[in-house]
């Protein structure tokens, strides 16, 4: 059994997840939960750990001295089909599932060990590419089966631009117009376009890519769909630094999307497009959460160009 200040505020999801009264009862309903996958999984868990902000994820130990994680995830859409990524990627190139129970969002996984994060582990920024595009590309490696029980990216991007759309007409930012047109033009068209059907990873940070000892990096934190892999990228250029802060953010950009491609297959302009999408969606998002915006709008700028629209 965890210690009671495994519930308490130093734990981030007890600060964000109270939004709702939704939240504030699962938050109440935690503990009980953490003391029954104990028991169902035969795991001891220990302090958990002080990162993320929607789901409860502490390192254990199960009754054969086998290093886990217990994860439990307040439920929501995007997290549904974390367990159904895991199983079809099977450890290729990201954490291993070992059990899951879909009603109550709650994963016992792998422990990757030492864990740390693309993000801290000092490389360059040309480096980490390289290692994140390498942890794509196994991802991407197996062809997914019909019933493989994930959304389509198909949907999932019809519903991000219906969603940006009505923030468009609601907010009324003051961004231009054309450029968002663009943008949300290729968020419903790119889909349609694929050359070949993957899991994507959907929320391919550097964060979410760590040291582990059985490969040398596995993704963490999946929220995956099924469809164009020129979705994923995205976050993994735009993160490993700000590509845009730099004296020459489209030469840099350039090199960087031709360094990915090469590594996972994909046309460095379909990347690029991908993320001018993304990007438009990510500033409406912002208009629509008391942020202006601009900022993502200076980046989809430079991301036209280099597509020369």
């Amino acid at each position: 059994m965890v210690h009671s200040e495994a519930f308490s505020a130093h734990v981030p999801v007890f600060t964000h997840m109270v939004r709702t009264e939704n939240q504030r009862a699962w938050l109440r309903d935690l503990p009980r939960l953490v003391s029954e996958f104990e028991r169902r999984w035969g795991v001891t868990t220990s302090e958990p750990f002080r990162s993320g902000t929607s789901a409860w994820v502490a390192p254990g130990v199960t009754q054969d001295g086998r290093e886990a994680v217990l994860k439990i995830v307040w439920p929501h859409p995007e997290a549904a089909g974390e367990a159904a990524g895991l199983r079809h990627w099977a450890g290729r190139g990201a954490a291993e599932l070992y059990a899951s129970d879909t009603e109550h969002f709650a994963l016992l996984l792998e422990r990757c060990s030492p864990g740390t994060a693309l993000s801290t582990a000092g490389l360059r920024p040309e480096e980490a590419l390289a290692e994140g595009a390498q942890v794509l590309h196994r991802l991407w490696s197996a062809v997914p089966h019909w019933d493989v029980g994930l959304e389509s990216i198909t949907d999932v991007a019809e519903k991000w631009c219906l969603e940006a759309e009505e923030r468009y007409r609601e907010f009324r930012p003051s961004f231009d117009r054309a450029l968002v047109g663009k943008g949300l033009g290729l968020l419903r068209s790119l889909p349609l376009s694929a050359t070949r059907n993957v899991v994507v990873h959907g929320d391919f940070n550097p964060g979410n890519i760590v040291r582990a000892n059985r490969e040398p990096w596995l993704a963490i934190d999946a929220k995956p769909a099924v469809g164009d892999p020129g979705i994923d990228p995205e976050p993994l250029v735009a993160q490993v630094d700000y590509p845009f802060a730099r004296s020459n953010p489209a030469a840099v950009l350039r090199q960087r999307y031709a360094l990915v491609a090469d590594i996972v297959g994909e046309p460095a302009e379909r990347l690029i497009a991908w993320a001018l999408a993304r990007t438009v969606h990510s500033a409406l998002w912002s208009a629509a959460h008391g942020q202006d915006g601009l900022d993502d709008m200076s980046d989809a700028t430079v991301l036209a160009g280099l597509l020369g629209i």
